[in-house]
């Protein structure tokens, strides 16, 4: 499972870089706004920032609702970097950019998928990475988890190319059982990443061995 980190921070990004782990990076106008990046031009100068912090893809929203401002913003986004992936929302007008992107050879990640259905939607239109917000179902009583098993068995089942990236990732365990259910991609908090780090296990029998080594030299 690749993992991904959900910000929009520079530190927490290049910290997750630094274990030698991270495969991407996914931001959203939230997570821009909680850095107080704001304006057209900061917002695009940021992309290119995180471009140079990783390898790999960084998912890059559009604001446009309606389809030509999103083919116009989407291309602008693309043309920033290679490892820009234009990220579309699950509406109508966004299926039909996610089709048209795809159809050039742009990656896509299609946002806020809380069905199978509008996963379903999202393959069909060559999306390179679906979007299911496991937190945001949790907090309506709802099971996240379910929706990444039933992706995962459409997908299977006709050989769809597109990854399931589970995201609205909050906890370990959230990661651990996303992992189990076979999501291609998650992603989360640096915490999410860094919390699979810790056992008390771990910690108490280090501190044994630096115990014992102290005593023997």
């Amino acid at each position: 499972m690749k993992f991904f980190i959900d910000t929009a921070n520079l530190n927490d990004i290049a910290e997750a870089e630094a274990l030698g782990v991270l495969d991407g990076v996914t931001t959203n106008p939230s997570l821009m706004a909680k850095e107080g990046i704001t304006g057209a031009a900061n917002i695009l100068n940021h992309y290119k920032k995180i471009c140079d912090l990783v390898e790999g893809d960084v998912s890059a929203e559009v604001i446009a609702t309606e389809y030509d401002g999103m083919i116009q913003q989407g291309e602008e986004l693309a043309a920033l970097h290679p490892q820009i992936v234009v990220k579309l929302p699950m509406i109508a007008d966004g299926v039909k950019a996610c089709k048209y992107f795809s159809d050039k050879g742009i990656k896509t990640n299609m946002t806020l998928i809380f069905s199978a259905g509008q996963a379903l939607l999202a393959a069909k239109a060559g999306a390179t990475y679906v979007s299911p917000f496991l937190g945001r179902l949790d907090d309506i009583s709802t099971d996240g988890l379910n929706l990444i098993s039933e992706m995962r068995l459409i997908y299977d089942n006709y050989g769809f190319k597109s990854q399931i990236l589970a995201a609205s990732v909050r906890n370990t365990m959230h990661v651990i059982n996303c992992a189990k259910l076979g999501s291609d991609v998650m992603t989360g908090p640096l915490s999410s990443i860094t919390g699979l780090l810790k056992h008390p296990l771990t910690d108490s029998g280090l501190a044994q061995f630096l115990a014992d080594y102290k005593k023997g030299n």
